[in-house]
């Protein structure tokens, strides 16, 4: 079955929308990666919390993508901009709209 994941991550405050952009800028490639569905989203409750959907071929897919430079570059830039508070639930996609 397909891999999904599923995660959050809590920003410093005043910082989230510097982290979405950080994020939507390393889409590029993605899709050649093997990334299917890459959505970021943002918490209605707060205002430092993102959350993240991807969909990917395989696991294997996913994890090669982490250590590609963009991402590891994307990564390095946020970091600093997080709280160190994440959820991640890795998920094997039955299907969907759009898959």
């Amino acid at each position: 079955m397909t891999y999904g994941c599923l995660a959050s991550m809590k920003t410093r405050p005043g910082c989230r929308d510097e982290v979405v952009s950080i994020l939507l800028s390393a889409v590029d490639g993605l899709r050649e990666a093997g990334c299917d569905v890459y959505i970021v989203g943002l918490a209605d409750e707060d205002d430092t919390t993102i959350w993240v959907t991807e969909v990917w071929k395989t696991k294997a897919h996913h994890d090669a993508s982490l250590e590609l430079p963009e991402a590891k570059a994307a990564i390095g830039k946020a970091m600093p901009m997080l709280t160190g508070e994440f959820t991640k639930r890795e998920v094997s996609v039955a299907g969907g709209l759009g898959l």
